[in-house]
């Protein structure tokens, strides 16, 4: 079986200031779209944020995402896997397993409720139920060290034309101390990078690309 520490082999420049003590990877990062509960995956998640932090930090990541099977072993050759959708899902036995296993061993899980669906987000918390117990998903405040690693983040826009007023907030899985999974109940996608996609119907979070660079490059140093 492999698992992974990257943090330690990444080097991060922001802003021209270079983090003392670690040393860029020779080869880059491939981060993970996942195929889950039977064919479900993503179709309309921006994988912009990929060429962002490649721009804005010495973190090299592969320009595209790979679909790997939740149930597969290839689930650990990547330390970082993105799981989104629109629709009702249930993961398998092997499914909930593979996942409990990979994100108590340096695996990192970014999750989102594809344009703010509902469906989504039921399906996912019931899942996150099962597999970590009650009370497992909490908040993140905004002083929360993901939302100033690369970019300074101060709040989650809503799309305006859609939005209802409710505080938005991240909510994520801990390790001891340190943050294994992000969910947002309200879409990343950024769908303004996609092409044929939109929340035309939904919603999303206005400064996803921002939010999705941050949590990247979180989940790499720590």
């Amino acid at each position: 079986m492999r698992y992974f520490r990257v943090a330690a082999s990444v080097c991060l420049c922001i802003w021209g200031i270079t983090t003392v003590g670690v040393c860029a990877k020779k080869d880059a990062v491939q981060c993970a779209n996942l195929i889950y509960g039977g064919t479900h995956t993503s179709r309309c998640f921006s994988d912009e944020f990929l060429r962002e932090a490649n721009l804005e930090t010495s973190v090299r990541t592969e320009r595209r995402f790979k679909s790997v099977k939740l149930a597969s072993e290839t689930l650990f050759n990547f330390p970082f896997v993105m799981m989104t959708g629109e629709d009702n899902f249930r993961l398998t036995p092997r499914e909930r397993k593979n996942l409990k296993r990979y994100l108590l061993n340096d695996g990192f899980l970014l999750a989102s409720a594809g344009c703010s669906s509902e469906d989504f987000d039921r399906s996912f918390r019931r899942e996150m139920k099962s597999i970590f117990g009650s009370g497992a998903l909490k908040q993140i405040p905004m002083d929360h060290s993901l939302f100033h690693t690369v970019k300074d983040i101060k709040n989650l826009r809503l799309d305006d034309r859609k939005n209802t007023g409710e505080p938005v907030r991240l909510q994520g899985i801990e390790k001891n101390g340190k943050l294994i999974a992000v969910y947002s109940p309200h879409g990343l996608n950024d769908t303004a990078h996609t092409e044929g996609c939109c929340c035309c119907g939904g919603n999303e979070i206005d400064n996803s690309l921002e939010v999705n660079v941050n949590i990247l490059v979180y989940a790499l140093l720590h």
